[in-house]
């Protein structure tokens, strides 16, 4: 079992952070060669039919910039109808650069001042081992497409640090840190295409026997997925140099949060803005969308391990945003 206080936390730029430090009881579960955190002494089964299936109703939007402009609008509808910090976990890749980018353009004025002064920002996954200044980590795709304004404003924020020698410590002291603000206020997330037509969200992978009170997770990587991953950030414009994608190409290991955290939020929001280059995502979302959850528990849990992204539909506060290519056609 791991059991680690949290002894402050420290964000990417090395700056002190003002969350309280807290101590969260974690048991370590392996399936496999797949690393699971969760808190201690609570029952996956009970937890797991605690949450009555859903269906998805989404919204067919007409632009990323339109997507990012309604995710901002969440974020904002948040903080009015709360005092107080706010936190947030972001999303990498596609689904949410249009409300990076508007967000960064605005923390340029003083116009979020007030709202990005009481964000708690965090991330949902990460690649390692890797240096934190690696060009293909997701926080220097944030620090681009945010900007430094966003980054001297924001009351924190808090990665994953992927060069620690212990990343299965790292992450108990990521999710005590996650704890320590009261809970996640707005969970974004995408949605990825698998072989058969299932999907991830995080990085909680089909097979990878993720379970209902799981707050996180290491795993191994495929190299299928770091391709996919330096294809994806070589398109959206980094410019990486050889020793950061040599050291890519030897990450072992995704860290990530798992579907307790999906289960525990009190809003998720998703967008999925990409099919016209991942077409996978078509049949994917077809079937995260027709899919009929069992209420059986043994039933649920081998759906679940199969096709992940069926995490979200076992939240009732859910707001999902398309563009029209995410919709399969019919003939």
């Amino acid at each position: 079992m791991l059991k680690t206080p949290c002894s402050g936390l420290t964000n990417t730029k090395q700056m002190s952070s003002p969350l309280a430090s807290v101590e969260v009881s974690i048991e370590r579960r392996a399936v496999g060669d797949n690393v699971w955190l969760r808190q201690d002494g609570l029952d996956d089964r009970s937890e797991l039919m605690a949450h009555p299936a859903q269906a998805l109703k989404y919204e067919v939007v007409e632009s990323e910039e339109a997507v990012g402009r309604a995710m901002l609008a969440e974020i904002e509808v948040a903080a009015r109808n709360r005092t107080g910090e706010l936190t947030i976990v972001i999303l990498g890749g596609r689904g949410a650069q249009a409300l990076h980018r508007l967000i960064g353009e605005k923390a340029q004025t003083n116009e979020l001042d007030g709202l990005l002064g009481r964000l708690n920002v965090f991330t949902q996954d990460a690649l390692a081992p890797m240096r934190l200044k690696n060009a293909f980590s997701f926080v220097r795709d944030f620090e681009r497409l945010l900007g430094d304004a966003f980054f001297q404003k924001v009351r924190s924020f808090n990665s994953m640090r992927t060069d620690a020698a212990d990343l299965e410590a790292e992450m108990v002291r990521y999710v005590e840190a996650l704890e320590s603000t009261g809970g996640i206020d707005i969970l974004f997330l995408g949605l990825g295409p698998e072989a058969n037509a299932a999907s991830h969200i995080c990085y909680i992978k089909p097979g990878s026997g993720a379970g209902a009170n799981d707050v996180a997770g290491v795993i191994p990587i495929s190299q299928t997925i770091v391709e996919h991953h330096i294809s994806k950030f070589k398109a959206g414009g980094t410019s990486p140099n050889q020793l950061d994608e040599t050291e890519c190409r030897n990450a072992t290991h995704i860290l990530t949060l798992g579907p307790a955290t999906v289960l525990g939020a009190k809003r998720i929001v998703q967008s999925i803005v990409d099919a016209a280059t991942a077409r996978g995502k078509v049949e994917s979302f077809d079937r995260f969308v027709n899919t009929q959850l069992s209420d059986d528990a043994e039933t649920r849990s081998h759906q679940l391990d199969e096709n992940p992204a069926l995490w979200i539909r076992l939240n009732p506060n859910v707001r999902s945003l398309i563009l029209t290519d995410v919709l399969k056609q019919s003939n």
